[in-house]
């Protein structure tokens, strides 16, 4: 009676492992109520109109039968607030669609090479992360091929064009870092056991000291995977994601080894966890990328992360542990300063300056951080055009001969344009902090 109603074929409606009770079936109210309704009864096409209006039924095609019969369900409708439910026997339809149309942004979590759903561009990336058997590794086999992509796209291919000649001072930084990163890519036979090297790296201090440029100056210098890091790269607006983001971060890494894992402001990433006041996403996100980390840092994969942040003090305990190296980029020393006024001014040409008045701009700018060094200096730069303009010269017919180099005096001049942005306060928590936690006390 029911795929008479159903208007198809008798056929197999479930099944299950093992004897069913007949009995159990006979008894069943759903079983009485097909017995008891007359043969060939089916609901006219104006009461079933009706019955949509209403918002009673989901589906015309499958109605139950004891809706009608049993006097409990009549008001089954009426009670959900108008809105239509799906009937008993309507047709269910997936979340995940199987017949390849991925419609309504449903993704399959059976990731394969060979998926027809992928775009081209996905099925490059999951090509190239599959072993010799054409697998996926373990670790990336759960995680959707969509977020694998999103982390593979943060590989910095292209060369940031930055080598350890183009970074003033900050010799004992390069020191650090040529030791754990240059030197075990070199000789990975030699750091082993004892001397193989920390997986965590933390670059602490003051706004615009270069912590960022030592970051590109690696993924120039290393021959290794390198991946660029931000707090956007691994936060999304799906509940759980930023923790699978995490997962593929790492995944993709040991799978692309050597790798080096640059994090850009990674005090927004990886806070202290509070209690209170924090969401349970951020909390979690967090939680995930510790575990990440102190995962990779017990075997031995070839992977290095490396933080950068102006903020040492909010950083998680956890965190700082697991970044066992944590150098302070301080501000630039006199010959530093000197030597960026020196560079960048000989690139255009336009360095004339003594020793003396080198010595100068470098009395005048104590506390200047590399930044404020470089707006100093293009500031100064300003001065000759400034001049040659100011005597009635047309800028579209001045020549280059036509102006003159720069001079003390143009310098004295943009002092008072740019300032320094770091206040010995400042300065003083960065002292502090590393002489309590820093790798090397300044």
């Amino acid at each position: 009676q029911a795929f008479f109603q159903a208007k198809r074929e008798p056929g197999t409606v479930f099944v299950k492992r093992g004897d069913i009770d007949v009995e159990k079936v006979k008894h069943s109210k759903f079983f009485k109520a097909f017995l008891h309704k007359p043969q060939g009864t089916a609901v006219d096409a104006p009461e079933m109109d009706a019955r949509q209006r209403r918002g009673l039924a989901r589906s015309p095609v499958s109605v139950s039968p004891q809706s009608d019969t049993n006097s409990n369900n009549r008001g089954y409708g009426m009670r959900s607030g108008g809105f239509p439910r799906r009937a008993l026997r309507s047709n269910f339809v997936p979340p995940i669609r199987s017949n390849g149309s991925n419609t309504g942004h449903t993704t399959s979590r059976n990731s394969g090479k060979n998926d027809d759903n992928l775009e081209d561009s996905t099925k490059r990336c999951m090509e190239l992360l599959c072993g010799p058997d054409g697998e996926l590794p373990e670790k990336l086999r759960n995680l959707e091929p969509r977020l694998i992509e999103h982390v593979s796209n943060e590989i910095m291919d292209r060369d940031p064009n930055v080598r350890w000649d183009d970074i003033a001072g900050l010799n004992h930084a390069k020191k650090c870092v040529t030791e754990m990163v240059i030197w075990p890519l070199l000789r990975p036979d030699i750091f082993r056991g004892c001397r193989s090297p920390g997986r965590g790296l933390l670059l602490f201090g003051p706004p615009g000291t270069g912590k960022t440029m030592i970051g590109k100056a690696i993924a120039g210098e290393a021959k290794a995977t390198f991946f660029y890091i931000s707090a956007s790269s691994l936060t999304s607006k799906w509940i759980g994601e930023g923790e699978k983001l995490v997962r593929a971060l790492f995944g993709v890494a040991c799978c692309r080894q050597p790798a080096v894992i640059f994090v850009d402001e990674i005090d927004s990433l990886l806070s202290q966890r509070k209690s209170e006041g924090e969401h349970e996403s951020s909390r979690r996100l967090k939680t995930q990328f510790l575990i990440e980390m102190e995962g990779f840092d017990s075997g031995n994969e070839q992977i290095l992360l490396i933080g950068a942040t102006n903020r040492p003090q909010e950083l998680d305990e956890a965190a700082r542990r697991r970044l066992t190296k944590r150098l302070y980029i301080p501000l630039p020393s006199s010959e530093a300063r000197a030597w960026i006024i020196r560079n960048i001014l000989e690139k255009d040409g336009l360095f004339m300056l003594s020793k003396e008045d080198s010595e100068s701009i470098c009395k005048l700018t104590q506390g200047y951080s590399g930044s404020d060094m470089h707006n100093l200096v293009k500031d100064a730069s300003m001065g000759p055009l400034r001049e040659a303009l100011g005597q009635g010269i047309e800028i579209t017919k001045l020549k280059k001969e036509d102006m003159r180099s720069v001079t003390l005096q143009d310098f004295e001049n943009a002092l008072h344009e740019v300032r320094p942005s770091v206040s010995s306060n400042e300065l003083h928590t960065y002292e502090e902090w590393n002489k309590q936690f820093g790798s090397l006390a300044l």
